[in-house]
């Protein structure tokens, strides 16, 4: 069986999954943080979820409302254990925030040979993207650690930029073709 790798399950990447629930595949989902009370208005984490870890709270949001089971790992996503998390997966979707990640994801599927999928959100709510690894430059954020996508005023455009992600990945797995989309609040381009 086919298996999806979504790194980072905050805003983009928890409603990725959620998303990606009905497709052919093993999904499994990489993150180490917890979830906090604000994150519940822009991600698919509900108020039961905070205090857990993402992967965790996901898992058992995904299983109460669809019945659907998802292998999870709450461990940050390092160059020493790239091959352990990343080893074997069919399709890799970054979802993350941080350039440092990016690199380390980046780094492995090339290596590996792994198609990817990068997924981007601007904080403000006005362009996101998915795009594949062939095409995608890692940049850093002007403010590391700044808050992005919080109080839940985009919720509406994050929920489009995951199901372009999503549709991108179902595609792909089903036949191989490898579109990208450039999405902004009036319209939505296939790159």
């Amino acid at each position: 069986m086919k298996r999806v790798v979504i790194v980072g399950v905050g805003a983009l990447g928890s409603h990725v999954a959620m998303f990606l629930r009905n497709i052919d595949a093993k999904l499994f989902a990489i993150d180490d943080d917890r979830v906090e009370q604000r994150n519940v208005t822009s991600q698919f984490h509900g108020k039961s979820g905070v205090g857990k870890l993402k992967v965790q709270a996901l898992q058992q949001a995904l299983d109460f409302f669809f019945r659907l089971r998802i292998d999870v790992s709450p461990n940050r996503l390092r160059d020493d254990n790239a091959e352990q998390l990343l080893g074997g997966a069919s399709l890799v979707i970054d979802c993350v925030d941080n350039g440092a990640t990016r690199r380390v994801i980046q780094s492995y599927v090339r290596r590996a040979n792994i198609p990817c999928l990068h997924g981007a959100l601007a904080a403000d709510g006005s362009f996101g993207r998915a795009i594949w690894d062939e095409q995608f430059i890692v940049d850093d954020e002007s403010n590391p650690g700044a808050a992005t996508c919080e109080n839940g005023e985009f919720l509406p455009f994050i929920a489009i930029t995951a199901a372009q992600l999503a549709l991108a990945a179902n595609v792909y797995l089903k036949s191989g073709v490898r579109n990208g989309f450039q999405i902004s609040p009036t319209r939505t381009i296939v790159v």
